[in-house]
């Protein structure tokens, strides 16, 4: 048996703990989202451009639509952030 794997594990365990501090994720609720909740739609990135037949136009136009819908979400937010902190603080 190799003990690589666990020691990769270990690697990883550890980097996500001291990285907590340093990225200003919340905790584990962050990586549950962007790991496990996020992860069909990586697997639907990788096979647009990975899959077969490979039709790289449509591809990035996909990538741009999820890109722009997530800049829009996030901007939304930010806005209504500062709307909120000013009105009621």
């Amino acid at each position: 048996m190799s003990v690589a794997p666990a020691l990769a594990l270990a690697a990883f365990a550890e980097l996500l703990h001291v990285s907590e501090g340093l990225t200003g994720f919340p905790g584990p609720g962050t990586w549950l989202i962007f790991g496990v909740i996020l992860f069909p739609i990586y697997v639907m990135v990788v096979a647009w451009f990975a899959g077969t037949p490979r039709q790289t136009t449509p591809a990035t136009l996909g990538v741009v639509y999820l890109v722009g819908i997530a800049t829009s979400m996030w901007v939304g937010m930010l806005i209504l952030t500062l709307l909120i902190g000013v009105v009621f603080y």
